[in-house]
């Protein structure tokens, strides 16, 4: 999908909610806060506590469990933050470009590219997967909240300009009045949700794979995906055409692609392009990552087709949909672990700062924790504004 049409819709969607909001917005009970709506509600308070009540034990237990999981993917998070910022920085001093680097951290948002790369997060399956990226997280938090006794005032929706989200707002001064092993529980639940249907959604992505949609398909020829602003492909070639042929050699699926690129094209000699809507000459550029190979600026896919056997027993639908299926756990679990694990970073307010002061509170005095939180917060928050900076400025450039 065009990534100026993305934001143009993006941009409408934002006119419309907020207008209907800003009309509507004591009849529906929203509160505006700057860029923020909220909707609260009491409505799903039985649901979230029948849950917990069911087995109390097993939601603390698994909670203790996912205390140490979650400390470890706090420390790792901070460490591949700033890795990816080093990263980042070298490439830009040796020439290469920090977008690449940059890229192993970025905004993910529905139909638009990770800026500084060419990962983009396909709409659909993105919305879905951001969904379950949102209700596990907040309903987990409000479960342990209520295994934990602790009352919860009202659960609600978010909107932040665009971009939607929810909330479990649990009582603040019963929270405080917690034990520390309950409040460490409350706050790694929304996390550790996250990673166990990243787990999940893994594991059925690969019996999928295995199953029936390695075997299903077989590619002819690459798809284009989209092409980078200021390379040959550019205004060139057209998402959705079907990549057959590069300079005569036949493009059977990715790997023969690139290799062809790699061993075939030289930076700055003409190429030809077969596709299925005609033939297209591009001058290759030099690969930033190694100037003696060519590079095009576009990105592409394998372009499956179903093989004959298949077909002629399922049909083409089945096979379409359990990969669409594949997909869809394929993102949902890409989301799921890249925002469950961001969440814990060592920085307040995400809940791996929470957990980072709370777990400091159990070797010095609350005062010095709450200043050793803060400090490490300034380096989280150093870390991802640096990166950011990076990662946008390579769009800049």
């Amino acid at each position: 999908m065009d990534p100026y049409y993305v934001i143009e819709l993006y941009a409408i969607a934002f006119v419309v909610i907020w207008v209907l909001a800003l009309l509507f917005k004591d009849k529906l009970k929203i509160d505006v806060s700057g860029p923020l709506l909220m909707r609260r509600t009491t409505r799903l308070r039985d649901f979230i506590d029948s849950i917990a009540q069911k087995s109390p034990r097993f939601w603390r237990w698994s909670m203790n469990i996912g205390i140490p999981i979650a400390v470890f993917f706090m420390f790792l998070m901070l460490i591949l933050l700033a890795y990816t910022l080093i990263m980042a920085i070298y490439g830009i001093v040796i020439g290469h470009g920090g977008g690449a680097a940059a890229a192993g951290v970025g905004v993910a948002i529905p139909g638009l590219a990770i800026p500084g790369s060419s990962f983009t997060v396909p709409f659909t399956y993105g919305l879905i997967a951001l969904v379950t990226v949102i209700v596990f997280h907040e309903f987990a938090h409000g479960i342990l909240a209520r295994t934990e006794g602790i009352k919860i005032k009202s659960i609600g929706l978010l909107l932040l300009a665009v971009l939607p989200g929810a909330f479990v707002e649990p009582d603040e001064e019963e929270v405080n009045k917690a034990s520390r092993p309950a409040k460490l529980r409350i706050y790694a639940a929304g996390s550790i949700s996250n990673l166990a249907v990243a787990a999940v959604a893994i594991l059925l992505m690969n019996l999928l794979a295995f199953s029936f949609v390695g075997p299903s398909f077989h590619p002819q020829g690459v798809e284009v995906q989209n092409t980078m602003p200021n390379t040959p492909a550019y205004g060139v070639l057209q998402n959705g055409m079907v990549i057959t042929h590069v300079n005569g050699y036949e493009a059977t699926n990715i790997s023969t692609f690139t290799d062809i690129l790699n061993t075939k094209v030289k930076p700055g000699e003409e190429v030809n392009i077969t596709t299925n809507q005609g033939t297209f000459k591009l001058k290759a550029m030099a690969n930033s990552n190694n100037t003696n190979h060519a590079y095009l600026g576009v990105i592409v896919q394998n372009h499956l087709t179903v093989n004959q056997d298949v077909t002629s027993k399922y049909g083409d639908i089945i096979p379409w949909f359990l990969y669409s299926l594949y997909w869809l756990f394929y993102w949902i679990g890409f989301l799921n672990l890249g925002i469950g694990t961001f969440n814990l970073l060592p920085l307040k307010p995400l809940d791996g700062g929470l957990m980072l002061e709370e777990l400091l509170n159990y070797v010095t005095s609350s005062e010095l924790a709450n200043k050793i939180t803060k400090t490490i917060s300034i380096i989280s928050l150093a870390l991802v504004v640096g990166l950011f900076s990076v990662l946008f400025g390579s769009l800049i450039v």
